[in-house]
């Protein structure tokens, strides 16, 4: 296999006398759709905001395109080309598309922004990922529906060349069609060559666009495989257990 573009090795985060994350290990490889599943408390929201430098890891390893590196801060986990959207999607509701997508990132100077460039390169964006519900680039936010905030919320992600994204429970609250959309367009990111991390309560949403599933179980993997090798059943056992047949953690000593 090649090598992966995201790996986290032994990875520990405790936050005072509570162990959050005890030796997680995960990979994510480029063009394929990892999805990162567990119980509440599991450990799933503290590997996204160490993933996304929003907090320090105490033990292991990140490692980013074969090399060791350090995230510390937000803006670390950005210049490595990591790009996170968050459940709440951080859209502000009275701006429009394209000042969404660049917001805290524009082109220009203060009153002399380069509104041309950054509306092309919007529509551009759209269009690569075939984002055809959004409609006009200038409505403002407020104005969309939850598949098309969430839309343009990944768009925005992919705006800056990244090269990782990380997905937390984007079909949350959407209908049908959204969610059909939605999962559409995350396949269309590894289609496009990006590693992408899928953080889900939905097992229908995860086994039809994850490549891999890594489930998490008290702040540990549990198992990390292809979803083809997993079942619904198994996935259910090694997210509430640990352990399901052969599969997931080792048995604790008698």
């Amino acid at each position: 296999m090649h090598e992966p573009i995201l790996a986290l090795r032994g990875v520990d985060k405790s936050f005072g006398a509570v162990r959050a994350l005890r030796g997680v290990d995960l990979t994510v490889r480029a063009g394929e759709v990892t999805a990162l599943i567990g119980d509440n408390g599991a450990g799933k929201s503290t590997v996204v905001k160490c993933i996304a430098g929003l907090h320090r890891i105490d033990r292991g390893e990140v490692r980013f395109a074969g090399r060791p590196v350090q995230i510390r801060h937000p803006r670390d986990a950005v210049e490595l080309g990591i790009e996170t959207v968050h459940q709440d999607l951080a859209l502000c509701d009275d701006l429009d598309v394209v000042q969404n997508m660049f917001l805290g990132r524009e082109r220009g100077h203060r009153a002399l922004l380069d509104e041309t460039g950054m509306e092309l390169a919007a529509r551009d964006t759209l269009r690569s990922l075939s984002v055809r519900t959004v409609g006009s680039v200038r409505a403002k936010v407020g104005s969309l529906s939850g598949g098309q905030r969430q839309a343009v919320a990944i768009a925005r992600a992919v705006l800056w060349n990244s090269r990782v994204v990380v997905l937390d429970e984007p079909t949350a609250a959407l209908g049908v069609a959204q969610t059909r959309q939605v999962l559409d367009l995350i396949r269309r990111l590894a289609e496009q060559g990006l590693g992408v991390v899928l953080i889900s309560h939905n097992m229908s949403d995860v086994f039809e666009v994850a490549d891999r599933v890594a489930i998490l179980h008290l702040g540990r993997v549990a198992a990390e495989l292809p979803a083809r090798d997993l079942t619904h059943r198994q996935v259910v056992e090694l997210m509430t257990a640990g352990r399901s047949g052969e599969l997931g953690l080792a048995r604790p000593a008698v």
